[in-house]
C-alpha cells in the first residue's frame, strides 16, 4: 500500500464524518474527552464552535495540546476507519475571525450561520481551531495489504 493510499483513506475518513472527539487535560494533569462538531480545513486545520465555559476550552486556556479522534462509530464491529491527530488548539484571532466564522459556517449547509458577533465576548460562544501537528490512520488488523491480526496505525501526510 503506497503511502498515497493511506493519505487518501485518511482524507476520506476526515471527509465522511462530522464530529470528532477532543481530548484535553486540566489543570490537574487529568484527560477529558469530547465530541465536537467541526469543520476541516484540510488536514491541517479544525474549526468548532464552544462555550468558553466548557471543560474542553478552560483546558484549552491552560495546555494548548490536544489529541483527536475522528470514526464512524455507527459501522460494524471490525469495519472502523480511523485518523488520530496530535494539534495545538485555541481559540481563533480576532483578525481571521470573520473569514474563519464564514467557513465554519459553510459546512452546516444552511442550518446555521454564526456571525462575527456570536463568537465573540461578551457572547456565550467561540469560534477554536485546532491545527494538527502529527497525523495516523487507523490500519485494521485484516487489511489485507498491512494486516497483521492487529490493528495499528500509520502515518499519514508526511
Amino acid at each position: 500500500m503506497a503511502q498515497e493510499i493511506l493519505d487518501q483513506r485518511a482524507t476520506a475518513v476526515i471527509e465522511a464524518n462530522k464530529y470528532m472527539t477532543l481530548a484535553t487535560v486540566d489543570g490537574d494533569g487529568l484527560p477529558w474527552a469530547t465530541p465536537v462538531y467541526f469543520t476541516p480545513d484540510g488536514h491541517a486545520d479544525f474549526y468548532w464552535v464552544s462555550s468558553p465555559e466548557a471543560a474542553h476550552s478552560v483546558n484549552l486556556t491552560r495546555t494548548p495540546d490536544v489529541s483527536i479522534a475522528i470514526f464512524d462509530s455507527s459501522v460494524a464491529v471490525g469495519q472502523a476507519s480511523a485518523v488520530y491527530l496530535r494539534a495545538r488548539a485555541g481559540l481563533v484571532p480576532d483578525d481571521e475571525l470573520e473569514r474563519c466564522a464564514a467557513f465554519y459556517s459553510a459546512r452546516l449547509a444552511g442550518l446555521r450561520h454564526f456571525t462575527v458577533d456570536e463568537l465573540r465576548a461578551p457572547a456565550d460562544l467561540r469560534l477554536y481551531r485546532a491545527r494538527a501537528t502529527e497525523h495516523w490512520i487507523l490500519v485494521r488488523g485484516r487489511d489485507p495489504e498491512y494486516g497483521t491480526g492487529i490493528d495499528s496505525r500509520r502515518p499519514v501526510w508526511t
